[in-house]
């Protein structure tokens, strides 16, 4: 496996170095109420690359001056990127597709466009998607969950950017590493911090949890949407920091005062149950497989397969005591 780009490895401000990738079209409402009608819209998804904090945008516009217009929204809200690298135009197909149609055009206007303004403006080599992997992976969080929830109903401009949003604040507030080893400080790491200097926050929500979408205010139903996408994300989110190999020796196994996520399927959007291990149970063959973790609730004992490490865990040597077998 090679190096790290330099621009993942760089001390620098949010988005200094950023990736996009695209997703779309989808279709939003013209007005709300009846005799409305459908048109086309994109999702621009702007990575950090050493951060990686999010930044989603909606089109309406698919020109070199609606382009503009949302990177001069990017630039007003996160500042100027140094370099702004996306996937090769060239290497879409397809004959109904106006958005690698767009890119193929007018990928040299947005270079020279983006080069005023002093922003390096890089493309990744011809069906080389794994150059742009940062985007890539956020844009599948963001298509695969928002495929499902958008296919309830039709939301208006308005109404989608909010959904959008609330998105970008989910993706934000994931934790990737622990601030500290002080086995008390139970506070994770997010992208969230590099943006405002805190953990993201959301209002309380309606529940809306049972009810049907298309009998829901229109207010409800964008609750209602963010809350589906927070429920599919949150679970594979979890998956995917649960993956480890057989129980075969404690090699990998988590730690004394090692930081981890607690699987709750109850937590509202935004909300990550953190704690930090300590103490653990050995089965009868000696594997760990219970843990008393130290949370905001207490401690708390749970299984292994409740406990996530984070995406970026500190390094502990401190082996773990071990209560009696369970």
């Amino acid at each position: 496996m090679g190096n790290l780009p330099k621009q993942r490895l760089q001390a620098d401000y949010p988005f200094a170095n950023t990736a996009v990738d695209y997703a779309g079209p989808i279709l939003i409402a013209n007005k709300k109420g009846r005799g409305s009608q459908l048109k086309k819209a994109y999702i621009a998804i702007f990575v950090c690359m050493a951060v990686r904090a999010v930044h989603i945008e909606l089109v309406t516009d698919l020109t070199s001056q609606g382009y503009m217009a949302m990177l001069n929204r990017l630039i007003c809200r996160r500042g100027k990127p140094a370099s702004i690298t996306s996937d090769n135009a060239k290497c879409f197909i397809g004959t109904f597709n106006e958005l690698p149609k767009f890119l193929k055009q007018n990928s040299n206007n947005i270079i020279n466009e983006a080069a005023k303004i002093q922003i390096e403006f890089k493309f990744s080599p011809p069906y080389s998607p794994h150059f742009n992997g940062l985007a890539e992976a956020s844009v599948k969080s963001v298509k695969h969950h928002l495929k499902r929830v958008l296919s309830m109903t039709h939301l208006d401009y308005e109404e989608m950017y909010t959904v959008l949003v609330q998105i970008e604040a989910i993706l934000n507030s994931r934790p990737i590493t622990p601030i500290s080893s002080d086995p008390s400080d139970l506070v994770a790491l997010t992208p969230a911090h590099f943006l405002i200097g805190r953990t993201l926050t959301m209002l309380p929500a309606p529940q809306v949890d049972n009810a049907p979408i298309n009998t829901l205010s229109r207010y409800k139903r964008v609750q209602a949407l963010k809350a589906h996408f927070w429920n599919r994300y949150y679970k594979e989110y979890i998956s995917a920091l649960q993956i480890r190999s057989k129980w075969h020796t404690n090699r990998g196994q988590l730690q004394l005062g090692q930081m981890v996520l607690i699987k709750d399927d109850r937590l509202p959007p935004n909300r990550w149950l953190l704690g930090r291990i300590t103490a653990v149970y050995p089965g009868t063959d000696g594997i760990n497989r219970v843990a008393d973790v130290l949370s905001t609730s207490g401690t708390l004992r749970r299984a292994y397969n409740r406990l996530c490490p984070l995406p970026m865990t500190l390094d502990q040597d401190t082996p773990a005591p071990r209560g009696p077998a369970c």
